[in-house]
Order: structure tokens, then sequence, then C-alpha cells
């Protein structure tokens, strides 16, 4: 049985999902998915293939939108576009396995088919054929497809070859792909090269995927490191893990991370504020399931990328899952790292190696009694959330730092005999 990969990928999927609902064919309606009530900074999640004819990319602002152009704003609704994903995941499962279906993004999946073809008596393109007009009859959303030999060649087929062909099905095999692909501009279009990797190979003269196959292999070892093996591999339409790999891998280490872009430019100063309302709900999240960490990475992309990205990471002392240790370590980096000569754009953090609340040990070197208070104050924050819904978790914030406050004046009071 030869392989056969499928990337399945439904086209402008928050944009299509709007109009859907609204009995409108993306292809003549002018709609943009973003929460205006943000101003004309807003960042558009989706537009519709009829508005990027207009040279409209996803991911602009608002304002970056041509004037003159009638469209319509949807305000984003998450839970909806979860649910119609979770639809078409159940649709791809009335034809084949679970273990054959691995859902890569909301709107993107892999699907094994070679143990399908012979089975339903159809072609890799009519097969492909099938689910995406599956998925037009029951949602009314229109799908694309790669197929190809490994999982990186389907993906690399949905991303490039079928945007050039009439039924948007693109195919590969590594003959294919070495007469066309390997060939391609730019090399960020390929899946897993970004911006960063793509400057180093520059240094080399190299600017798509066949430079990079005459670059000694010592060489991109030297630069890359182990990452070298997966550019190789890639430069040559290789791709040796299998869909039965990704699904039965297990992480040896767990990570919570927290990522948001900025509608305008913000000062280091206001960024500071929205940090700390980032490792808030962060910290929660880390109670709720009742695990602590070790180590803090934060991430600072500046406007227009006038200067490099900031940030860095750094291991605690100790395993905490403490609002106030968390944000002095964050807030700390911050300082040190951030840039205060370009707005910015863009905030991550994360906590990283978390362990379960049981597998923490108590140290003789701090309060342990104000650290139980403090974690109290935050599953009472958790609770805030659940019972009153996440925006009520910044109030709980302001809550739990002025009591932290309070309890730092009492116990500081007492050591003084008051």
């Amino acid at each position: 049985m030869n392989p056969c990969y499928m990337c399945v990928d439904l086209k402008r999927y928050f944009a299509s999902a709007e109009c859907a609902a609204r009995g409108l064919d993306p292809f003549k309606t002018n709609l943009v998915v973003a929460d205006d009530s943000r101003g004309s900074g807003a960042l558009c999640l989706a537009v519709t293939p009829a508005l990027s004819e207009y040279g409209v990319k996803n991911r602009c602002r608002l304002y970056e939108i041509p004037a003159g152009i009638d469209y319509i704003i949807a305000k984003p609704r998450m839970r909806m576009y979860m649910n119609i994903s979770a639809h078409i995941y159940g649709i791809y499962t009335k034809f084949v396995s679970h273990e054959d279906v691995y859902p890569y993004s909301i709107d993107e999946v892999f699907i094994n088919a070679a143990p399908y073809l012979s089975l339903y008596r159809k072609t890799p393109k009519e097969f492909a054929n099938m689910l995406m007009d599956k998925v037009m009859e029951e949602t009314g959303i229109t799908a694309t497809a790669g197929i190809g030999t490994n999982m990186f060649l389907a993906k690399v087929a949905l991303d490039i070859t079928a945007k050039h062909v009439p039924d948007h099905i693109g195919v590969l095999d590594e003959d294919s792909f070495k007469a066309t692909v390997q060939k391609h501009r730019p090399l960020t279009d390929i899946w897993g090269i970004g911006r960063g990797t793509a400057r180093r190979l520059e240094h080399f003269g190299v600017y798509d995927l066949e430079g990079i196959t005459h670059i000694p292999e010592q060489s991109l070892y030297r630069i890359f490191g182990k990452n070298a093996e997966i550019l190789i591999d890639h430069a040559h339409g290789r791709e040796p893990c299998t869909l039965a790999d990704v699904q039965n891998y297990q992480s040896k280490t767990r990570s919570l991370s927290n990522n948001q872009m900025l509608f305008k430019d913000y000062t280091k100063n206001n960024a500071r504020l929205i940090l700390k309302e980032m490792t808030a709900s962060l910290t929660n999240e880390l109670v709720e399931q009742a695990m602590y960490t070790k180590h803090i990475s934060l991430f600072i992309r500046y406007s227009k990328d006038m200067i490099a990205p900031t940030g860095g990471s750094r291991k605690l002392e100790r395993y905490t899952s403490s609002y106030s240790e968390l944000s002095e370590a964050l807030v700390g980096l911050f300082n040190e790292t951030t840039k205060t000569t370009c707005g910015i754009r863009q905030i991550g953090i994360a906590y990283g190696g978390l362990v379960y609340e049981n597998c923490e040990q108590l140290s003789f070197f701090v309060d342990n009694d104000k650290l139980h208070k403090e974690q109290q104050l935050q599953h009472a924050v958790v609770s805030i959330k659940e019972r009153f819904g996440k925006n009520s978790v910044l109030r709980g914030m302001s809550l739990q730092e002025e009591a932290t406050g309070r309890m730092r004046n009492t116990l500081v009071g007492g050591h003084n005999g008051e």
C-alpha cells in the first residue's frame, strides 16, 4: 500500500463561517472578521476571498483596508467557530478512523488516506473531493486540500500547489516536488520556515529549498543544531514522521502560554499593565490545573518589526504557583529587556516545566504560611471567573493584589511588635 496523506483546510475559515451563518457567498461578499470596538487598529482575523481580490490580506488592520470598499464587519464568535470545526471533524470521521485524522488547527487536519482508497474505490483526488463536497453540503464552507506521499508534501501541496489549480487540490510526490516547489520563492512560504531561518540562509546566498541541498550538512548542523535534520529532509521532500507517530507523541514536559496581539502601539509602561493582566490570567489557569512552574519566558514584538523582538527566559529558585512571585519575575525580565524606543504590538508569556501540586516541596527559606494564604486568594479568583465570566478575572487580580499588600503590611507590622 503506497503512502497517501491529505491536508484539508477550510478556506478563509472564520470569514466563511460568518458568511454561512448569514446565508452569504464568501466569494461574492466583502466581509471581514474583526472587533471594531477596538478602533481602526483592530486586527482582522480573516477576510473573505471576495475581499482578498482587492488585495486585502488576512491579519491586516482595519485601517489598512483601502477606502471606497464596502464591506461587512463581523465580530469574532470563537465558540461558533469551534462548534463548526468539531462538526466538520465529525464529518471526516464518518469516512476514516479517529486514529487516521489529526486536527492540526481549528481549520486544518491531516488525514492518512492510504487505507481507505481501495475501500471506497477512489483515487486520492476523488477521495479528497468526496470529503470536501460533504463539508460544503453540511456547513456551506469551502475546503481545499493537499495530497502527498508524506505529511510534509501534503502540507506544501495545500499551501502552494492548490492555489494554482482550478479544483483547489494540490498533489505532490518527491519527483514533482523537486521539479516545482524546490525552486519556489520566498522560502517563508514553506511550512516550518520562518523569517529568522530564511534570513540566516540568505547569508549563504540561499533563497529556495534547492539551495539548501547545496550547503554542506556539517555547516547546517553548526548553524541550526538538531533542527538542521528537518531542513535537510524537507529540502529533498522527505518526511520520516508519520501520522501514527504524531498521534502517539507524548511530551516529556508541560507548559502553559498566553499571547496577545495589541491593536495599537503601546508604551513600555502601558504594556507592563497588560503583562500583569496576562500573568494573572495564566497564573489562575496554573492554579486551576493544580500545577507549579519553575521556568518563565517572555516575548515582546515591536511595531512594524522596526527592531528585533526581545524577552528571554529565566529559571526560578523554586517551583511556585504564586501570582506575586511569577509577576515579580516576569515584570523584572520585562524591565531588563524591553526597549523604550519603539511601540509594542505583541506580548507573549509562558510557564514551563510544569509539575503537579503534590510534587511541590515546602521550603524553610520562604514564608509558606503567607504563600498558602495567597493561594487561597487565587482559588477565590478562579471561582469568580467560573461564576461570573472571564472578564471578572481582572477585577479579581486587583482584589488579589490589594489583599496581598494588606497581608504583607500585617506581616511587617507583626515583626515590629505591633
